[in-house]
């Protein structure tokens, strides 16, 4: 493969796109045990490219050492400095590779890159070149995989259940998958990891907790809800407001899957969520959001403390989700 004269990494994720920059486009400048270290600096887009970055992206180094130009956030960089940055790339400059990160969303499968940006051509050169990597990082389908990967190449053993708990509970984010394992592998005794060490992280990982929670609710399971809450003690804000992030994303997912969107899940919780998105209806599901607005609402105006303020949640949640009601809402 031919040396890059630049370089376009495009993905969302934070983390995968620093695995790959240091791995794949770092790491092979020094391949030597005598190579000099290259000189890698960083410059974030937001903050504005100033003229340290036009010098060490235009001037001749005199140590000798590869120089490496990561750019962050380079899809916030406004059209000028783009059309400047495309003349100027023009002009190849060996020892000196600039990387831009684009780290916008996805949609359908493609990059929501700025209009500008898209119509470069500089990145259309560096497609024609490969010298652009692309990922959507990491979906609701992908992540149990990810884990089970990540977990091998630390030496952990996640045993089945424990691993399914993990699939549905982490938010499919590397670098909160990273840290979850880390935790685990300084827990675990032998790097043997059943679903009771993953429960054990909760007082940690509240995370953990509001994963119970919510599939205790939508199971219609109420008496263990609240035992899980008691379990808990006096929870209040460490709990509530987990449990409103945590149930609004579990919310819009089930509005996606009534609606026939393409929604990453676990599959092996798939067809389950699709009866429950289908019972409950998009009348439940307003009343799911409603619910949650109220609860943060009634914080954070001072008209409860969080402790009532995720009972009465609670309350009104383990309704919706009860059989009887499910009949009633429609799936439209």
């Amino acid at each position: 493969m031919e040396s890059p004269g630049f370089f376009f990494c495009i993905c969302p994720d934070a983390a995968l796109l620093r695995d790959y920059v240091e791995r794949e486009l770092i790491s092979p400048l020094a391949p030597g045990s005598g190579a000099p270290v290259p000189d890698v600096q960083t410059y974030w887009a937001d903050e504005g490219l100033d003229r340290r970055f036009w010098d060490a992206l235009t001037l001749l180094g005199m140590d000798g050492r590869s120089r490496v130009l990561v750019v962050r956030g380079a899809q916030q960089l406004p059209a000028d400095v783009w059309k400047k940055l495309s003349s100027t790339l023009g002009t190849p400059r060996p020892g000196v590779l600039p990387i831009f990160c684009l780290e916008c969303p996805w949609e359908k499968g493609q990059p929501k890159l700025p209009a500008h940006v898209a119509k470069l051509k500089c990145l259309a050169f560096a497609d024609s070149r490969k010298w652009v990597w692309r990922s959507a990082g990491i979906d609701g389908r992908a992540i149990r995989q990810y884990v089970q990967k990540q977990a091998s190449a630390m030496g952990l053993n996640l045993k089945p259940d424990a691993l399914n708990v993990l699939s549905e509970m982490l938010i499919p984010d590397a670098a909160a998958v990273h840290g979850v394992l880390e935790q685990l592998y300084l827990a675990s005794a032998d790097g043997s990891v059943d679903v009771n060490l993953v429960r054990q992280m909760t007082e940690f990982t509240p995370d953990a907790v509001i994963f119970d929670v919510i599939r205790q609710l939508e199971s219609g399971n109420t008496r263990a809800v609240w035992k899980t809450l008691l379990r808990e003690g006096d929870g209040g804000e460490s709990l509530l407001f987990p449990l409103l992030t945590l149930m609004a994303r579990e919310a819009r997912i089930l509005w996606q899957l009534n609606a026939g969107d393409r929604v990453f899940v676990p599959k092996f919780v798939e067809n389950e969520k699709r009866k429950l998105a289908s019972c409950i209806g998009f009348a439940g599901l307003c009343q799911v959001f409603d619910a949650l607005r109220t609860a943060e609402l009634s914080v954070k105006s001072g008209a409860r403390q969080p402790l009532q303020a995720l009972e009465e949640l609670v309350a009104s949640l383990s309704l919706l989700f009860s059989s009887p009601v499910r009949e009633k809402n429609p799936r439209r």
